[in-house]
């Protein structure tokens, strides 16, 4: 008689396929996430709308007015862009919501007990929404620029990328708004409250400068050229001189960037979730 072990009826288990938890590996599973929320990509493409539309809407209207009655913003080859000033606002507000969404159900929790070390995760978030931001943004600023093109170029004003900065404003705003969500993903972590993490992006995008011009003397007018905002000198050509130029604006928005980045960085590391 042949006797049959009780291991040989058992169902054999393979052990499962694990791996260890790399930048790559944490960077795909933060785009998981983002590509298939509905709202990262309504807002986003409410950004690239805000830019496309306003671009076209100023060739529009600067093509039928009296040119010598415009103001220089207008006149100068970076006027189509201005719509940066409403996508910040939503790009800014895209880069908390990917943090801060999370902190809001929970899911951080188990974000992060797959990552212990946590700072990838700060890694790979910041890397996907800037990459998407970046890319979206620029394609849309190209549009609205060569869009305006069709109106201003009838009137013989309009302007090509060959034209002296051009070329570094259309790409400018692309860089520009990638750093602006960077930023407030990063007062996300710092925060981990959506309302108080866009309440201080606003504050320091649109409060503060606002806030300065009403202050007299010298610091009124300097200490609005180190705030963030400072870096839309990049992708503006109307001469200003209460501003920093385009590269030296880059590097303050830069250091507010990296600086926030880096209080990110310590904060997520210390607490407990």
């Amino acid at each position: 008689m042949t006797t049959v072990s009780l291991a040989s009826r058992s169902p054999r288990v393979e052990p499962e396929a694990t791996g260890d938890v790399s930048l790559r590996r944490t960077i795909a599973s933060e785009w998981i996430k983002f590509r298939t929320l509905h709202s990262s990509w309504y807002t986003l493409g409410a950004a690239a709308a805000a830019v496309i539309v306003l671009g076209l809407v100023i060739g529009y209207l600067t093509s039928s007015s009296t040119w010598s009655t415009l103001d220089a913003e207008d006149q100068v080859a970076s006027a189509p862009l201005q719509g940066y000033l409403l996508a910040q606002l939503l790009v800014g507000m895209l880069g908390v919501l990917f943090v801060t969404g999370e902190y809001g159900t929970g899911m951080i929790r188990s974000t992060f007990a797959a990552v212990p070390k946590r700072l990838p995760v700060l890694g790979a978030k910041t890397t996907v929404f800037s990459a998407t931001a970046l890319v979206a943004m620029t394609a849309s600023s190209f549009v609205a620029f060569f869009g305006a093109q069709l109106f201003l170029s009838a009137d013989g004003h309009g302007a090509s990328l060959a034209d002296p900065g051009a070329l570094r404003a259309v790409v400018g705003v692309g860089v520009y708004l990638a750093l602006i969500g960077i930023l407030g993903g990063a007062l996300g972590w710092i925060v981990r409250s959506t309302a108080g993490a866009i309440g201080a992006l606003v504050g320091l995008l649109l409060v503060l400068p606002a806030i300065f011009q009403f202050i007299p003397g010298s610091f009124g007018t300097t200490a609005p050229k180190f705030l963030p905002s400072a870096g839309e000198s990049l992708l503006t050509l109307a001469p200003n001189p209460d501003t920093l130029g385009p590269w030296a604006g880059l590097a303050v928005l830069l250091a507010w960037v990296l600086g926030a980045m880096t209080v990110a960085a310590v904060v997520v590391r210390r607490r407990d979730v």
